[in-house]
C-alpha cells in the first residue's frame, strides 16, 4: 500500500530492528525510503536503550539497490550519491552501536554494498550478492569501492565488479564478504541471538572497535599503535572498563552501562 512506511521500526529489549519495506519491489530505494532510514537510524543513534540494530528487507529480498524508476531521485547518479547514499553509508557506519545486516535475499548493487557496510553480514542459505553495476554501464557505488578491496582483495574485487556475476551466500561466506550463512529457517533467530549478545557487550567498545580498525586501513604500523594508546586510553577510563575488571575478578557476568 502506498501509506505503509518504507521502513519498519521494532525493538526486542536492546536490540532495533529496521525492516526496508518495499518487498514488491525487492526493497529497492526511493528518495523517501532513503529518508524513512536516515531518520529511523538518526532515531537509533539517539535512543540510549538501544544497543545493537539489526537491519534487514521486507519479503524475499534484502535490497534490489536504486529504483531507477524513482522520478524524485532524479537522474543524475552522481548527484543520486552525493545526496543520499553517502550520507546513508556514513551514517550506519558511524552509529554508537554495532550493526547486523540480515540478509535474507538477494542483495544487489547499492542494497549489496549497504549490506556489506554494516559490521557484521549473516545471509541466509539462498541469499546473493550481485555487484550489478557493470550490466548498466556503472561503477560500483554505496562505498561499494571502498568496501570490496578491502573484504577480499583487488583480484576478487574486480572479478566480481567487472563480471557483474550472482554470487550465492555460501561463496561469499568463503571469500571472506561476510562473516556467516545459515539456513533460511534459522535466520531471524540466530541473528536476533548474536544481536542480543553484542547488546550485553560494551557496545562503546564494540563501535570504538569499528573506528579502530576502519582508520588503520589509512595508517601505517607507528600511526596505528598511536591510535590504538590513545582510544584504549579513553576506553579504560570509562565505567565499562572498571565493571568488566571487576567482573572479571569476581568471576560473574559484567553488567556493561557505557554508549
Amino acid at each position: 500500500m502506498a501509506d505503509d512506511p518504507l521502513v519498519l521500526v521494532a525493538q526486542t529489549g536492546a536490540v532495533r530492528t529496521l525492516t526496508l519495506n518495499r518487498p514488491a519491489a525487492l526493497n529497492s530505494f526511493t528518495a523517501a525510503m532513503h529518508r524513512e532510514l536516515r531518520a529511523a537510524l538518526d532515531a537509533v543513534a539517539a535512543d540510549t536503550g538501544v544497543r545493537c540494530l539489526v537491519l534487514t528487507g521486507a519479503g524475499r529480498g534484502f535490497c534490489a539497490g536504486q529504483d531507477l524508476n524513482d522520478a524524485e531521485g532524479g537522474f543524475d547518479a552522481g548527484e543520486v550519491i552525493e545526496r543520499l547514499y553517502k550520507p546513508l553509508v556514513l551514517r550506519i557506519a558511524s552509529m554508537p552501536v554495532p550493526v547486523i545486516a540480515m540478509v535474507n535475499g538477494v542483495a544487489a548493487g547499492a542494497g549489496a554494498n549497504i549490506a556489506l557496510g554494516c559490521d557484521i553480514v549473516i545471509a541466509a542459505r539462498s541469499a546473493s550478492f550481485i555487484q550489478a553495476f557493470s550490466k548498466i554501464a556503472l561503477i560500483p557505488d554505496a562505498g561499494g569501492t571502498w568496501l570490496l578491496p578491502r573484504l577480499v582483495g583487488r583480484a576478487k574485487a574486480l572479478g566480481l565488479a567487472l563480471t557483474g556475476d550472482k554470487l550465492p551466500a555460501e561463496a561469499a561466506e568463503r571469500l571472506g564478504l561476510i562473516w556467516a550463512v545459515v539456513d533460511d529457517a534459522a535466520l531471524t533467530e540466530q541473528t536476533m541471538a548474536l544481536a542480543q549478545r553484542l547488546a550485553a557487550m560494551s557496545v562503546k567498545a564494540l563501535a570504538a572497535t569499528r573506528r579502530a580498525l576502519d582508520d588503520a586501513t589509512m595508517l601505517d604500523l607507528a600511526a596505528a599503535l598511536s591510535n590504538e594508546a590513545r582510544v584504549q586510553g579513553e576506553l579504560a577510563r570509562g565505567a565499562d572498563f572498571r565493571e568488566g575488571v571487576a567482573a572479571f575478578l569476581d568471576k560473574r557476568s559484567a553488567k556493561f552501562s557505557d554508549r
